[in-house]
């Protein structure tokens, strides 16, 4: 593999957790395989692991867009990985906020009862 899969897998490991990528290594098929390399090279590898921001700042901002976009899936995916970014609850809440005034009320409403949900899963209160 290329430096850049390798520094993505690193971050996405540090982002994710273990655990979430180990299933979805062990679930890839050459189908999917391709696509596994380019989101590993290309977001984690060439954005999620430059300098330029914190983990923390990235999450917040990664929330934002994916409920923006009304991706839910992977909004509930990214609260969990606030576990390891350190974007605190209040923080995401703010980040969300900004969705409801720049993307829409209902974008920003249903992200945040999905990230009530997850983090409830977690075991955290917000």
């Amino acid at each position: 593999m290329t430096r850049r899969f390798d520094d993505g897998m690193k971050t996405r490991r540090a982002v994710l957790g273990d655990a979430h990528v180990d299933r979805a290594e062990a679930t890839k098929t050459a189908f999917d395989e391709p696509f596994q390399t380019f989101i590993t090279e290309g977001a984690w590898g060439s954005v999620w692991a430059r300098d330029g921001l914190t983990p923390r700042d990235r999450s917040l901002i990664t929330l934002a867009l994916l409920a923006a976009g009304g991706h839910w899936d992977e909004v509930a995916m990214h609260i969990r990985a606030t576990a390891n970014t350190g974007a605190t609850p209040d923080e995401v809440r703010e980040a969300l906020l900004h969705v409801a005034v720049y993307a829409g009320v209902p974008a920003a409403n249903h992200a945040l009862k999905l990230a009530r949900a997850t983090y409830a899963d977690m075991g955290i209160e917000p």
